[in-house]
Order: structure tokens, then sequence, then C-alpha cells
């Protein structure tokens, strides 16, 4: 018998009419956050933009492309940061955890006048090699050599991670590697393209559908006991091996 079916069951146990009163109540709760998040959405929605004034190249399935050429002659653009710098032997397990579910939402995406795409400063040749052995399609580009990351504060310099000024999540901040992700949206206006949104860490949890239905259960994300919030994360063909992912080990370079 296993220690799970062991462990004796502390947990309230009531009739059927008093769970069904205790779940009423609660939803009293998830409808006020949904009406939240949707009021959030709108304010969202009205904050102001910035106009994007570089003129970013990069490089893909279909060679060089504008930041415009996204658009794919779409108004709205998600650009979803993804962690995967040049020289890495594989892109972040938990940035791999979300792009799983980026192929099924694509399509439904584009119905709503929005593009999506994934965006690394790995290179091109390193990207299609991780992309084919993921089995992706999603369209994934590489923005080595520019300063699209730089600029919209997903990737750093040495000099601001040794001296923790690397600008991140809207704050000046230590940060562990030279790689972070995020998310940000884009509109185009006939020739000019506008920056409307970007979220950054925790930002991110409503990309996360497989937390979405942990949060459903009776041991939730279940974490509390690992080293930090992600760290029974495997990219999807290595979950077999019992081996923990160490981001640091991602690296040809590290020791």
């Amino acid at each position: 018998m296993s220690t799970s079916t062991m462990e004796k069951n502390t947990h309230k146990i009531v009739s059927p009419a008093e769970w069904l009163a205790a779940r009423k109540e609660f939803l009293k709760k998830e409808k006020e956050l949904v009406h939240l998040r949707d009021e959030l959405s709108r304010q969202r929605r009205e904050l102001p933009w910035e106009k994007v004034e570089k003129n970013y190249t990069f490089e893909g399935a279909h060679g060089a492309q504008s930041l415009a050429d996204l658009f794919d002659g779409r108004t709205q653009l998600v650009v979803y940061h993804f962690m995967f710098g040049p020289g890495w032997k594989e892109g972040c397990p938990s940035c791999s955890f979300l792009a799983d579910s980026f192929d099924g939402m694509t399509l439904h995406l584009a119905q709503r006048d929005t593009s999506f795409v994934a965006i690394s400063r790995a290179t091109w040749p390193e990207i299609e090699a991780f992309k084919k052995r993921m089995g992706w399609k999603f369209n994934w580009l590489s923005s080595f050599g520019t300063d699209f990351n730089y600029d919209f504060h997903v990737s750093f310099t040495k000099e601001q991670m040794t001296s923790g000024k690397a600008f991140y999540n809207y704050e000046t901040t230590s940060f562990p590697s030279e790689e972070g992700p995020g998310a940000s949206v884009f509109y185009r206006q006939g020739s000019e393209i506008f920056h409307t949104y970007s979220t950054f860490a925790r930002g991110l949890d409503a990309f996360l559908q497989t937390y979405n239905f942990l949060d459903l259960t009776p041991k939730g994300r279940d974490e509390d006991s690992l080293s930090f919030s992600m760290a029974w994360i495997r990219h999807h063909d290595r979950y077999p091996d019992g081996k923990m992912v160490d981001i640091k080990k991602l690296t040809k370079t590290s020791a």
C-alpha cells in the first residue's frame, strides 16, 4: 500500500446539505474574483500606449522578418519572451511548460484578429533544433544581434546581473539569469506599431493552464516542500529520467 493511501484523512467531512451550503458561500467569492478580473481587463485596455520607434529584424522559419511582419496581416500581436539564450543547450523548462499549450491557442487567437509568436535571443539554428525536439509548430523567432530583448527587459548584461541592477517586472533588482520570461502585446495601426502592455513573473500565471487545473484540486500546486515553486517541472520528453532540471546547467559554459 502506498504512503498516500495509508495517510489518514483529516479534512472536514460533512453532509451533502452542508457541502452545498459551503460551496455556495465560496461561489460568492469566486464571482467577486471574476468581476474583479473583468474590471482589471477593462482598465488594462485603457492604459496608454507607447510607439515603437526602432526597426527590429528577427530570424525564423521564413527568413528575416520585421516586427510588422509578425502581425501576419492582423492588428494585434502577442509576443511570449521565451527564456532561451545564445549558447544554451535547450530552452527554459518553465517556459517550455507554458509553450506546450501554445499550438492549441494560436488558431483561436487568429479568429480574434490576434497573432502570436515566441521570441528568444538564442540563434535561429538553436531554436529550430529545440523546437523540432519538442514537436512544437507555433511561430518562434530569434532576436539574436538586436536590442529587442534588452529594450523589453527580458535579457540582462553580466554587469546588470552582478551589480543587482537588472530592470525586471518594473523594478531594479538582482536577477539570477541572463534571460527572463515575459509577454508583450503590440497593436498595429497603418504603418505605426504601438507597445500596449507587458507582464512578467507571476503576471504570467494566466498562461499556466496546468496550474489552473491543479488549483482546483485538494493538493493544489503542492510545491511548499520544494526548493523553488517550479522545481518539479521538466521538458515534456524528460519526465521519465527522474532528474530535476537545474537552469544553471542549461548553458554550455556552465561549470
